[in-house]
């Protein structure tokens, strides 16, 4: 999906009001980090030490959620997304889980904004490590712990995502990546980054469902 980057304000403006450095974010790169990540990156760019960065998630949501309100014309869903989402939710051979750099809540205030959130029961954040690569063995473990099967392998899981650190996450824990070039990263950047799996959109739901 596409914010109308609502989330780079929101955290530039909510950076801005507890430490008063505009545009802290200008220089860090985003696509495909964790937000704690990210938040490390400005702190120590900016001279912020890291006792005070407990209080910008607060900041950031309460920010994120005005952010997300105006009608904005890049806002949107990306194709074919609710259609697969509506395939793989009815099928009782695979479990939709998300595996995402925001923080929990941002990703939250973010899903429930298209009305996507209600596909995901489970699933590991930001919040959970700086490190995206660690987080799928995460993922797994809330799956465990909130019904989904008990016995799956990261051999047996699918990473979906548009950055080679999507990529990367997958392939280090021995999950098989499917890139998706509707990004800042093209479908050759993607191969390039390990993906045997690359579709330019999700918009053929027939041919993602193939993989399965």
């Amino acid at each position: 999906m596409l914010t109308g980057g609502a989330g780079q304000r929101a955290m530039a403006r909510a950076f801005e009001e507890l430490f008063a450095v505009p545009d802290a974010f200008r220089n860090i790169p985003m696509a495909g980090r964790t937000d704690t990540w990210i938040l490390s990156n400005a702190a120590v760019a900016h001279g912020i030490v890291p006792s005070a960065l407990p209080a910008f998630q607060n900041a950031y949501l309460a920010h994120l959620e005005r952010e997300l309100e105006p009608p904005n014309p890049r806002k949107s869903i990306m194709p074919g997304i609710r259609p697969l989402l509506d395939a793989l939710a009815s099928r009782h051979d695979t479990y939709l889980a998300l595996l995402t750099g925001n923080y929990e809540k941002a990703a939250r205030l973010k899903l429930e904004h298209f009305d996507l959130w209600r596909y995901f029961p489970c699933g590991a954040f930001a919040d959970d490590a700086a490190d995206r690569n660690s987080l799928l063995p995460k993922a797994l473990e809330r799956i465990r712990a909130c019904g989904g099967p008990v016995a799956v392998q990261p051999a047996d899981v699918i990473v979906i995502g548009d950055t080679p650190h999507d990529v990367a996450c997958a392939l280090a824990a021995g999950a098989r990546p499917v890139a998706v070039a509707t990004g800042s990263f093209s479908a050759q950047e993607l191969r390039d980054s390990g993906a045997e799996v690359v579709f330019e959109d999700l918009s053929d739901t027939e041919a993602f469902l193939k993989l399965l």
